[in-house]
């Protein structure tokens, strides 16, 4: 088992003194304590608040932000919804950072604000500290565009879920995507 990219992040991030946490397919590989599938790429997120402590932290690191796919230079503004997404680059190395919405003492999702979890709750840390998405949280995500990475890292998951994260995760997709395939499997 080999969760080098991750570790590497963790290595890079490990002076950051904001919450962060490894994201999309890794952060279900991370919960699971196995790689269950390659991943071509890399992404962690922190929240939107803590953005620009994250540019300082960075602050040899070229960044860019994405609109409506397209990159464009990040200057020093603090970036609002509907951008979520920032690459950061130096020589080789490219990372993508995504921004997750908080409200007081709660993660929202910024696609239905309807949709919340308690901020402590959003991430764990394996026992090789490495701080990840919680799986309920980035299938969620997935749930959109659902690709077949995002149904492989679903199958590689689900039964790994307890009652507590498949009845939240069923209730955000009836609120979300009422019509999604993955709700016949949570009950």
């Amino acid at each position: 088992m080999s969760f080098e990219r991750c570790q590497s992040i963790t290595s890079l991030m490990a002076g950051f003194n904001k919450t962060w946490f490894i994201a999309g397919g890794c952060a279900i590989d991370l919960f699971i304590g196995k790689e269950t599938r390659e991943h071509k790429d890399i992404e962690f997120a922190v929240f939107r608040k803590d953005q620009l402590y994250l540019k300082e932290y960075l602050k040899e690191w070229e960044f860019k932000k994405v609109i409506k796919g397209e990159f464009y230079t990040w200057g020093n503004e603090f970036l609002e919804l509907p951008i979520h997404e920032i690459y950061a680059s130096l020589n080789e190395e490219k990372i993508e950072i995504l921004l997750n919405e908080t409200k007081e003492n709660d993660w929202l999702f910024r696609r239905d604000v309807r949709i919340s979890y308690p901020l402590n709750s959003v991430w764990s840390i394996t026992k090789t500290g490495i701080p990840y998405l919680n799986p309920e949280i980035v299938l969620l995500y997935k749930a959109k565009y659902t690709r077949e990475i995002d149904h492989q890292d679903f199958i590689a998951i689900r039964d790994y879920l307890d009652n507590d994260k498949k009845k939240w995760l069923r209730h955000a997709l009836e609120l979300h995507e009422p019509e999604h395939i993955w709700l016949q499997f949570l009950y």
